[in-house]
């Protein structure tokens, strides 16, 4: 993957995080770990199969960290890396920039 990666550093960050799917599971693993029946359920209208790719893209970015127990059923977790939890800044300023658009909307209404 760090072969294939763009010049351009905004395009780098797009290629790793440029959908919204990766932004919600982004956004409920910066909490805390969450198994993936958990994370389904927290974005909502993600199909099980679009979720398991988001996933292990994320995985394979260094973003996600997938531990498995050996338990039968088998449980599996996930959880941010260090790098996954270094996009909390640019969360909080989507959040921010989002919630003073939708005020601003309201005003116009």
């Amino acid at each position: 993957m760090k072969n294939n990666l763009p010049a351009c550093p905004v395009e780098t960050t797009l290629t790793l995080i440029g959908n919204k799917w990766k932004f919600l599971v982004l956004r409920d693993l910066m909490d805390n770990t969450k198994r993936f029946g958990e994370l389904k359920r927290s974005i909502g209208s993600i199909s099980q199969k679009v979720l398991t790719s988001n996933l292990r893209e994320m995985e394979e970015a260094g973003l996600v960290h997938r531990k498995v127990y050996a338990e039968v059923p088998p449980r599996v977790e996930y959880s941010l890396t260090e790098v996954g939890r270094s996009l909390q800044p640019i969360l909080d300023v989507m959040d921010q920039w989002g919630t003073q658009y939708k005020s601003q909307m309201a005003e116009i209404e």
